[in-house]
């Protein structure tokens, strides 16, 4: 397969509600529709993980972000504009999202990808939809860097294994950022 086709078949399983592995700019990770609830809750299954622990979303840019939460602090902006690294930010009132991926306080945490995660980024274009991006991993076992590192659990677990060949990310997690309404900013994860 080219990438578009793997892209297509990417798009296609996830619009049908089924979970993906796929690289992004930091690990891999099992993604699905955030707005999709039956598909959200298959990935805390596969990972083994309580509902009760949010999960990461990936969105292609701010405007898909302001579709999902009610109010983008500026501070938040700010924060995107000048960022050159994976980051996190948990965003207050999130709308419009399955329940399952949003925090108890009714907050989401959302990363927009780097430029260097090609596909992951048309992959959200395509969609025109957040995506879970939670590491490939059973909870509480290390994240994999690699595609190497990801268990054959992970893999027959999922719909659709996006092949190794996009193993690009940086190896390691967003730093995440928690913002307010009035500017607060509260570093979760340096």
């Amino acid at each position: 397969m080219n990438n578009r086709e793997i892209i297509d078949e990417a798009v296609k399983v996830l619009r049908e509600g089924g979970v993906i592995l796929y690289p992004t700019d930091t690990v891999w990770g099992i993604g699905c529709d955030a707005t999709n609830e039956k598909a959200v809750a298959k990935v805390f299954e596969i990972k083994r993980r309580s509902e009760a622990k949010s999960l990461v979303l990936l969105a292609a840019d701010l405007d898909m972000v302001a579709m999902y939460v009610k109010e983008i602090p500026s501070i938040a902006i700010d924060l995107v504009e000048v960022n050159d690294a994976p980051m996190t930010i948990i965003y207050p009132q999130a709308q419009y999202l399955a329940p399952n991926a949003v925090a108890e306080d009714g907050s989401t945490g959302i990363r927009i990808p780097l430029e260097s995660a090609e596909f992951c980024r048309e992959v959200l274009r395509r969609l025109r939809r957040p995506l879970v991006s939670t590491s490939a991993n059973i909870s509480g076992e290390p994240a994999p860097k690699c595609w190497k590192e990801i268990s054959e659990e992970i893999k027959n677990a999922v719909d659709y294994c996006v092949p190794q060949k996009f193993d690009t990310g940086t190896g390691k997690a967003s730093q995440i950022i928690k913002v307010g309404l009035k500017g607060e900013v509260e570093i979760i994860r340096p």
